[in-house]
């Protein structure tokens, strides 16, 4: 807050009439407004950019040489499942600070999906004393679908509390584009509280195009990271939407798009990582690893400097940051050089936080009640897996390299006493989703073909969105004892192979979440991936479990699995295994 105080020092600061708290010299400024470099002292008092000054003449408390580095604004994530890494907000803040990111436009679906608005409020409260300024959007698809069992309801009447917090920007990416597109009663309402509050709303449109885009962008949806082609890019472009370049673990789409971004429309054109792992962080980095992969594939470093910054703010609405100008927040980065992009310095409110890739004061993780104990499973065991058939041409989820959209698939599988058999000369295993959050029993089977999984089974309860266990395997017994493991433990990963754990990882808040440090969790995930690939055989040409646990989102084409059945989702509809009925 602006209190009249601190404006009088920030301006007697950059008068000149008192010396100001901090100076960067001797480094190359980069002016996101007129796209161009230049150099200059600058001051910092009271965590604000209070002016420039000629190199050399400033008057400041503490001086800093910048050892002619590039002198940057702090990153900016426009959309990111903090969830997704497995970790605490204060340990993501950990992980992605050092990465030069300094502010977050985060979605917690995935712990509403478990805890309801409880988990937004976690999040909120776990985040507020970190380096990492982390603002939130208020689920709009909890669950994501009605064709599934989740752990809460966020219904329109919900929202008006929420989407009035100070760190709340807007509603979250609306996935039921159906809903948008037929003007479902439901999704009207939400989108009319938003508009009501005067917040933004965030898209989900993964293939919509022609009139059904106009409909979806008539509704108000300000904003998509779904695109998978240049034209797409610019078809979102021309009807106003900010147009998200995504880089994730399992989810990889800059170098697609960059095609379709010009000098013209890169000011609608923002960087996010929306699911993003420990292990891709630590080895590749954050949105600086955006910036990097575009700057590579031949764009100009200043464009995608302002794709991580400046454009961001001008969609979220976030006048405080983005810039290196006087007035706002002194969020920025001393850069090493323009083809790595990686950190000398990172300073938040103008106090160094991070140095050569570690945090100078680490964030501290804290339990919570409302996050802990999320795991009501009844009426299940081996039986349950059981597979009848009456016919063995029956469809089957293509798992498809390299991203979480699925194929159609159809084949001719061995069907014994009426039950699917296992045949190992085909890569085709079974697929259950085990309903976790209101005791329903429900028990759902589909067959998985691409997985490459050969003796064992594999299983999670980070299974978007509704992050109900969903469990892969070629026999029932190892299925079923890697779903009680999870049971037990509350959540979490596992691998198990002739009735024997191999390895697991326990995430007890709402099982999605560890409390352990990022190093760890990376480690845990790198001792999972190996052992899944090599004990297990699964596929090397995709993520184990990060492609695991989205075959069960119904909004992402093609057949998914949800723990009520197999749903396609060109026609938003469940379809009968079997291909004859």
């Amino acid at each position: 807050m602006v209190t009249k105080a601190r404006l009088r020092g920030l301006i007697d600061a950059a008068s000149g009439r008192k010396r100001a708290d901090l100076c960067i010299t001797n480094a190359k400024v980069l002016d996101v407004y007129n796209k161009e470099w230049f150099e200059s002292d600058v001051l910092i008092s009271d965590g604000l950019i209070c002016g420039f000054s000629p190199k050399g003449t400033a008057l400041a408390s503490t001086v800093v040489d910048g050892g002619g580095r590039y002198l940057v604004p702090g990153f900016i994530d426009g959309h990111v499942h903090i969830e997704s890494s497995h970790a605490t907000p204060e340990e993501f803040s950990n992980l992605v600070v050092p990465c030069g990111t300094t502010t977050v436009v985060a979605d917690p679906h995935e712990i509403c999906n478990v805890c309801g608005l409880d988990g937004l409020y976690y999040m909120l409260d776990a985040s507020k004393d970190t380096a990492l300024q982390a603002f939130f959007v208020v689920p709009s698809c909890v669950p994501a679908t009605t064709f599934e069992h989740s752990g809460a309801t966020i219904l329109a009447d919900d929202l008006s509390d929420p989407l009035k917090h100070e760190r709340v920007l807007g509603l979250g990416e609306m996935m039921d584009y159906p809903g948008v597109i037929a003007a479902s009663d439901l999704v009207i309402d939400k989108l009319l509280e938003a508009k009501r509050i005067g917040k933004i709303i965030d898209g989900h449109s993964p293939a919509v195009s022609g009139s059904d885009l106009d409909a979806y962008s008539a509704s108000g949806i300000h904003t998509d990271h779904e695109c998978e082609t240049a034209e797409e890019l610019r078809e979102r472009v021309r009807r106003g939407m900010y147009v998200m370049l995504r880089e994730g673990s399992a989810c990889n789409n800059v170098l697609a798009l960059l095609g379709g971004v010009s000098e013209r429309n890169s000011r609608r054109c923002i960087f996010c990582t929306d699911d993003r792992q420990p292990i891709s962080i630590l080895s590749e980095g954050h949105i600086n690893n955006n910036v990097r992969l575009a700057v590579q594939a031949g764009l100009d470093p200043i464009e995608a400097l302002c794709m991580a910054t400046i454009n961001s703010c001008d969609c979220y609405r976030l006048t405080d940051r983005g810039a290196i100008a006087p007035g706002l927040r002194a969020d920025f980065c001393l850069v090493n050089d323009l083809d790595s992009f990686s950190m000398h310095q990172v300073y938040v409110a103008g106090t160094l936080v991070a140095q050569d890739g570690a945090m100078l004061k680490p964030a501290v993780s804290r339990p919570d009640a409302r996050v802990s104990g999320k795991m009501d499973v009844k009426h299940f065991s081996s039986d349950r897996l059981a597979l009848h058939l009456e016919s063995g041409h029956v469809r089957v989820i293509d798992i498809v390299p390299g991203g979480v959209v699925t194929e159609a698939g159809e084949a001719d599988v061995t069907v014994k006493d009426g039950l699917w058999v296992h045949d190992k000369r085909m890569d085709i295993i079974k697929l259950a989703v085990v309903e976790r959050h209101k005791g329903t029993g429900n028990v759902a089977l589909a067959l998985l073909r691409g997985y490459g999984l050969q003796g064992g089974a594999m299983a999670t309860s980070v299974a978007h969105d509704s992050h109900n266990i969903i469990v892969a395997g070629d026999n029932d017994a190892d299925m079923e004892k890697a779903v009680n493991h999870l049971i037990s433990t509350g959540g979490g990963m596992v691998i198990v192979q002739k009735g024997e754990i191999l390895a697991s990882f326990d995430q007890p808040v709402a099982g999605l979440i560890s409390y352990e440090r990022g190093a760890s969790i990376a480690e845990h995930l790198k001792a999972l991936h190996a052992i899944a690939q090599e004990k297990l055989k699964v596929s090397k040409t995709i993520d184990p479990f990060m492609t695991l646990c989205f075959m069960s989102l119904p909004v992402i084409p093609a057949y998914k699995l949800t723990d009520m059945g197999l749903f396609d989702v060109r026609s938003f509809s469940f379809v009968p295994l079997e291909l004859n009925r």
